[in-house]
């Protein structure tokens, strides 16, 4: 009976989504004019119909990936951040300013100190949101929000000023990166470094929280800081730590971004991939196994865009209004169950 009721609890709510997201994503598309099985089709081919196809999709997954790893860590200490859009703009311009200091250094140097820049911004931007909650009591998600929106004008600020390549034709970027300070791409695609760091990562960190001693402290000082307190446990430090992991993760799909798929830095980077990282933490319920197919799924539908504009004359942005859709199904869903007690 236990087995059976865990079972539903586990799978029910995810098919009872999926229903609900179909009907929706069905409603959007009629109220467009197009028929909904043929077009629910055609972006299933289009994200993993062929090689190219599943390339596309992985570019995708690599920075959804990191930042939904960097949304799972501060998770597993009861934090809710949403800052990993602020900390993928601060990231990549930590690692940018490196690049454009050694210019003409060799891939072996640069490259291991350019994600390692990229890294230390990422840390620092999560860890000072950290700091505030540790030490001023400022609620996370507020901060992260807030710090989102200046690291994005520091970004707009660098590539319109100083870092501004007169080449450019007065588009705001900086230089180029040379070849050195790109990541190594696989089998001739897009697919980059990035994404074997992000499933790696979150392979590492699963390991960590499940079965390491720091893993049982932060459930402890999650769900009982009289009881960590009284083990000795320091919950501000932990606090600082894992946000400062995870601004690192969200540093590096930044980087990552920067140095393959635009090769400089310019306003926009993100591209919405912090966002994406939030939503797939949260469908999978906050499990770093979990966010590695769901990252699949998002990065797919997000990759369907071309077939949304290719066969229904669609703007792009219809796989943005897809994604929310499936949050809302996901939300609604997740709280009729608690409301129906199937967690009890």
């Amino acid at each position: 009976m236990n087995g059976s009721r865990v079972l539903r609890a586990e799978v029910f709510p995810i098919l009872a989504s999926a229903c609900l997201f179909l009907a929706l994503g069905a409603g959007f598309f009629l109220l467009e004019g197009h028929a909904p099985v043929a077009l629910f089709l055609e972006m299933v081919k289009s994200a993993f119909g062929d090689s190219f196809a599943w390339s596309e999709t992985l570019v995708k997954v690599a920075p959804i990936l990191l930042c939904a790893s960097a949304v799972v860590l501060p998770a597993k200490l009861g934090l809710v951040t949403v800052g990993a859009q602020g900390q993928m703009n601060f990231g990549a311009m930590a690692g940018t300013a490196l690049v454009l200091s050694m210019m003409n250094g060799s891939a072996w140097v640069v490259l291991p100190l350019m994600l390692l820049t990229a890294s230390l911004g990422g840390a620092f931007w999560g860890a000072v949101p950290g700091v505030f909650k540790a030490r001023l009591g400022v609620n996370e998600t507020i901060s992260t929000l807030m710090l989102n929106y200046l690291a994005l004008q520091l970004v707009d600020y660098v590539v319109h000023g100083p870092w501004k390549d007169p080449s450019n034709l007065g588009w705001p970027a900086s230089a180029n990166f040379p070849d050195a300070a790109i990541l190594p791409t696989f089998f001739g695609s897009r697919v980059h470094l990035g994404l074997v760091i992000g499933v790696v990562a979150a392979l590492i960190l699963h390991v960590l929280v499940t079965y390491s001693r720091w893993g049982i402290a932060l459930k402890v000082m999650r769900s009982n800081q009289r009881v960590a307190l009284s083990a000795g446990l320091n919950y501000e430090r932990n606090v600082i730590i894992v946000m400062a992991i995870s601004g690192l993760l969200a540093g590096i799909a930044g980087i990552a971004e920067t140095s393959v798929m635009q090769g400089r830095l310019q306003a926009g980077l993100a591209g919405g991939y912090g966002w994406s990282g939030f939503l797939v933490a949260w469908l999978s319920g906050q499990s770093f196994l979990r966010i590695i197919p769901m990252s699949i799924l998002v990065g797919g539908l997000l990759s369907s865009a071309d077939a949304l504009q290719l066969f229904a004359q669609l703007p792009s942005s219809s796989a943005i209004i897809l994604q929310g859709m499936l949050f809302v199904s996901a939300l609604v869903v997740m709280n009729w169950v608690k409301l129906r007690g199937y967690h009890a």
